[in-house]
């Protein structure tokens, strides 16, 4: 015949009066289900793992115990874009208009979206278009100042040409410099015969009183640094080994040297206390020795 203790058992029912008594009270079986939410929200609960930050933890878990999305969700916290605000007001109207490039010399128009008001203004992107300014010679100052035997006018001129088309790249300068019709010329020779000019121009146009920025180029030690730069480009791997070895022997020696210094330091700090310590003995042993003041024998009577 089955007890109460098996009618609680079925009806996972609980309480310390009913274990008691042994009797099922009308508010075990109301107050059943609060019960067994409370055992579920006590198996939910977890605690930190030892060695775990409390920040990192709490990226994992949620003030509700809640597990981690599987999915990226957008919160309202931390940093994000603001939101356009939109209103009743009329948008602005954009009008498809024409359009030049001062960058251009040809006056090829073109065409894009712009806003109404801006109608007639210039092209907002001009102002990135800068240019270099290139010197321009006289006739005149060419024969008196700037006539050199190994260069022609005509080759100069070819020169300045290029140098104001291709904005001084003088790599392009050198891929597009006509060697049929002059001399064939590297480009440190062209560098040179550039600023050259530009440095005289400078001199000849300046005012009297006024400090002179003179461009200047070693055209020999730019010659020199690219047959240092192609020699190490065209090293053999056994010279690179050879290197790397020389390398950790200097390394090595210039340890042992930083030892030996600090050894031959060591020394002479010992050397210089022990010099202090004999000289202070000697002075003890010199100092002459203060006589105590003896007693007066009390004559007997």
């Amino acid at each position: 015949m089955a007890t109460g203790a098996d009618v609680r058992d079925i009806l996972e029912l609980g309480g310390v009066e009913s274990e008691n008594t042994g009797t099922i009270n009308k508010k075990d079986i109301i107050n059943s289900d609060k019960k067994k939410s409370k055992k579920s929200s006590e198996t939910l609960t977890f605690k930190r793992p030892e060695g775990m930050h409390r920040e990192v933890y709490a990226l994992l878990y949620s003030d509700k115990k809640d597990a981690p999305p599987l999915l990226p969700s957008d919160t309202t916290q931390g940093y994000r874009t603001v939101k356009a605000k939109l209103g009743s007001k009329k948008v602005r109207p954009w009008k498809w208009m024409p359009f030049t490039n001062p960058a251009r010399k040809d006056g090829a128009m073109f065409y894009h979206w712009r806003r109404a008001a801006e109608e007639g203004k210039d092209y907002p992107f001009a102002r990135f278009n800068k240019t270099v300014q290139v010197p321009v010679y006289s006739e005149q100052e060419y024969q008196m100042y700037l006539h050199d035997d190994a260069w022609t006018k005509a080759e100069t001129d070819h020169l300045f040409d290029l140098a104001r088309r291709f904005d001084l790249r003088f790599v392009v300068i050198h891929d597009r410099y006509d060697h049929q019709q002059f001399k064939k010329r590297s480009v440190e020779d062209l560098k040179e015969r550039y600023y050259h000019i530009c440095a005289k121009l400078t001199n000849i146009r300046a005012a009297p009183g006024t400090d002179l920025k003179i461009p200047v180029f070693d055209a020999g030690h730019e010659r020199r640094r690219k047959e240092q730069l192609e020699r190490l480009y065209n090293r053999t791997p056994e010279q690179v080994a050879e290197e790397e070895y020389l390398i950790q022997e200097l390394r090595k020696i210039e340890t042992r040297k930083k030892e030996r210094e600090k050894r031959t330091q060591d020394l002479q700090k010992l050397i210089t206390a022990a010099d202090t310590t004999t000289e202070q003995r000697r002075a003890e042993r010199k100092a002459p020795k203060k006589k105590l003041p003896q007693k007066k024998e009390t004559e007997k009577p």
